[in-house]
């Protein structure tokens, strides 16, 4: 059908429940347009994105050099597999590494495919390079924790939504308390390949660590001559206000994942990243993707890179979320019991007595403030970093009027 026999938001809706599985519970709003910090719906009401696609639209909607990039590459080759080298692949690989301090670069698609991999990586390297018998390795991640919705990362999740009837589960991992250094010494054996965590906890509720505990993971890893795997999926490319949520307490993992922002809000692009020890185990035939690091994915992700290496989105995200979290701890006490975050994320812990996360999104929606919530009691906000901070100041006034009204 067209859009003009669809007409209506309610009626695209009525499309979506009638013929997609329901795995999702989506906002009552139909997008049809995009355009920096703004939405537009069907019936051609605008709405101010204080969510950016779980931080895939870091750099906004449509951000015309992204879209530049992949218009052009569009007119050339989209895709050639991994059978062949293509112009764009290699200087893809250098510029993410440079950017990123790091030496190998593991294109994939999906950040659940970048975390799977990096999975596969630490096992092999633990066989190879540190010793342990084969199919014994362990690897010790964080709850509350989230790195995606295969099968082998659900069965390390501490979310029974996540896993509810989705077993038998993959066994190796150890689950130890977030934030607990004293945890997660107990936890390390011998058979331990690697500790994998987000150094910013996001579906937690944008949870930020202890001081000192990144640091101490890093040790606790040298240590015991383990990987430690950073999950910079969410947390990565200028989210936080640096290049990685790492960088800000001078920290270096072994591996980081990397998506979302990425692919520039335009395709799925992820990667591993990592040392040249870690990555340098893989041999060809052992793993791959047919479209990870394809020449449009390649094009798109080199120009997020372009923006990134000015310094400007990062400066943006600190100075900007600076201010958001100002203004949002000014309603502490209003209707928010805690704000949480970095740079310009923040998880809004709603106070109780106030309304559920999915009440508030709502009533916000209906202001023109797209947002989401997580755990049910905590909004996330993270708006793109193109974000001016007159429209910061409309949404947090949005989130006020409803965390204190109800309504």
């Amino acid at each position: 059908m067209t859009a003009t026999a669809l007409p209506t938001s309610e009626q695209f809706i009525a499309l979506d429940d009638e013929w997609s599985t329901h795995n999702y519970h989506p906002l009552p709003v139909v997008i049809s347009h995009g355009e920096g910090a703004w939405v537009t719906d069907v019936e051609g009401r605008r709405y101010l994105d204080f969510l950016s696609g779980y931080s895939s639209l870091n750099f906004g909607h449509r951000h015309p050099e992204l879209v530049a990039a992949a218009v052009e590459q569009l007119g050339r080759v989209t895709l050639t597999s991994r059978a062949f080298h293509h112009d764009q692949f290699g200087l893809f690989c250098r510029e993410l590494a440079e950017l990123t301090g790091t030496d190998l670069v593991l294109a994939m698609n999906s950040g659940a495919e970048a975390v799977e991999s990096a999975i596969k990586v630490a096992r092999k390297w633990a066989y190879r390079v540190k010793g342990v018998p084969e199919g014994t390795a362990e690897i010790i991640v964080a709850g509350s924790n989230f790195h995606g919705r295969t099968t082998t990362i659900v069965s390390f999740s501490t979310d029974e939504s996540a896993r509810a009837d989705f077993g038998p589960f993959t066994p190796g991992f150890r689950v130890v308390e977030y934030g607990s250094l004293d945890a997660l010494r107990a936890a390390f054996t011998e058979r331990t390949a690697a500790v994998l965590l987000e150094p910013v906890q996001g579906e937690a509720g944008v949870v930020v660590p202890p001081a000192g505990y990144l640091a101490g993971v890093r040790a606790l890893c040298d240590e015991h001559g383990a990987l430690m795997i950073a999950d910079e999926i969410q947390s990565g490319l200028g989210r936080t206000g640096e290049v990685l949520a790492l960088d800000h307490e001078g920290v270096r993992a072994d591996l980081y994942t990397l998506g979302k922002a990425l692919g520039g809000g335009i395709l799925p692009v992820s990667a591993v990243v990592g040392s040249r020890a870690a990555l340098g185990v893989l041999r060809p035939g052992e793993h791959g993707s047919t479209f990870g690091g394809n020449p449009l994915a390649c094009a798109v992700g080199r120009a997020v890179v372009r923006l990134l290496s000015t310094g400007e989105f990062q400066r943006r995200s600190r100075e900007l979320g600076a201010h958001l979290h100002a203004r949002l701890g000014e309603l502490v006490g209003h209707g928010v019991a805690e704000v949480r975050g970095r740079g310009l994320w923040a998880g809004v812990e709603i106070a109780p007595g106030g309304p559920r996360g999915r009440e508030a999104s709502e009533a916000l929606a209906r202001r023109g403030v797209l947002c989401k919530e997580t755990r049910d009691t905590t909004l996330r906000v993270a708006p793109p970093l193109v974000i001016t901070r007159a429209e910061l100041d409309r949404g947090v006034d949005a989130i006020g009027e409803v965390l204190t009204t109800h309504r």
